[in-house]
């Protein structure tokens, strides 16, 4: 009889030492890896059949949670490995099969300096209240983001932070702030609950894992109006879009009062992408939109698709488009064209900018 425990054991230590960013385990294939974005097997690791998948998935889980994922076919689910790494599971069924994709979380929450993303994003950490959203396509970073975000104010501020996550990724040792982590399944009910909760636990700071429902969207930009620094994620792929999207969510005739209370609470989105960096690993491409009185207008008016003009036409405020982030990394040697240009939303526009 195989050691799972064992053998999940050594492919963890290799995804580690290889540094790579995820693990995928699905049957009829080599364990893989993705180093730097790209998808490397394991070709000195066997094929995994359909048991190897299972007995591997379930060493991680107990009876309880074995029990979820065969009720509802896939679970979502953090992992840690002795004290060395922490990783956020997905598992699935695929034609009958368990599969699964673990994302590697690192040990502690990197500095917005160290991930290489703009000072701005500190000073927007440092805001009483309001709603501020990191997007952008999944595995881009976003939970990291966040995350540098959130150690931004534990170290400069005492605040009562709250996270609500599914899984949770980070976990923050306080330092000037008390940090209380919720995870979703575990700690709390679902978003919505914990959410409606936070209003009578005394928090200054929330950080939503990821906005998934009217409810939650809703919670969240009220507890924005009443006194709270709220940070969240959806995926959307840019700023115009997020705007869309949150509106576009609720019923026809609660548009127009959501879209004035957005309006009234958004600080800003940031929109990143990883982008393959010439030296090695990933770096940040990003578009900012800041909440200017012309943005605000744009919000209440429902007109987002205005938004990118006024991105680009307002730099001298901090606000940044995607292309001329793109733009900037290319001339400084960071990435490649052909990857500048695979990562843009408009590459006309971008190649005018080069």
């Amino acid at each position: 009889m195989k050691d799972y425990t064992k053998e999940l054991k050594d492919l963890i230590l290799t995804t580690i030492k290889e540094g790579a960013s995820d693990l995928h385990l699905t049957a009829g294939r080599h364990p893989t890896i993705r180093v730097s974005g790209s998808l490397i097997p394991l070709l000195k690791n066997p094929v995994l059949s359909a048991e190897d998948t299972e007995g591997l998935i379930l060493s991680m889980l107990d009876e309880k949670n074995r029990k979820t994922l065969k009720e509802q076919k896939e679970f979502d689910f953090s992992y840690a490995f002795e004290d060395k790494a922490r990783f956020r599971v997905n598992a699935f069924t695929q034609r009958g099969y368990l599969g699964a994709a673990f994302r590697l979380i690192s040990n502690k929450a990197k500095t917005v300096k160290e991930l290489n993303l703009p000072d701005i994003l500190a000073d927007f950490a440092q805001k009483e209240q309001g709603f501020f959203l990191v997007v952008g396509p999944i595995g881009h970073g976003k939970s990291t983001t966040l995350a540098s975000m959130i150690e931004t104010i534990n170290h400069t501020s005492a605040k009562h932070i709250m996270t609500i996550e599914d899984p949770m990724e980070y976990l923050f040792v306080q330092d000037k702030s008390i940090i209380d982590q919720r995870e979703v399944r575990t700690d709390t009910a679902d978003f919505k609950t914990a959410l409606r909760s936070m209003f009578r636990q005394d928090i200054n700071v929330a950080m939503i894992g990821e906005m998934r429902d009217v409810e939650t969207i809703s919670t969240a930009v009220t507890a924005a109006e009443t006194g709270h620094l709220i940070l969240s994620s959806l995926h959307t792929n840019n700023a115009a879009q997020t705007v869309d999207r949150i509106i576009d969510s609720f019923p026809s005739d609660q548009q127009n009062q959501i879209r004035v209370q957005l309006a009234s609470v958004l600080l800003g989105i940031f929109s990143q992408r990883l982008v393959p960096r010439i030296s090695g690993g990933r770096i940040p491409a990003y578009e900012l939109l800041i909440s200017t009185p012309a943005v605000r207008t744009l919000i209440r008016e429902g007109r987002a698709h205005e938004i990118d003009t006024v991105i680009e036409t307002n730099y001298e405020v901090g606000m940044v488009s995607l292309n001329r982030s793109l733009a900037e990394l290319t001339r400084k040697g960071e990435i490649t064209m052909k990857d500048a240009v695979s990562h843009s939303l408009n590459p006309k526009g971008l190649e005018a900018l080069i």
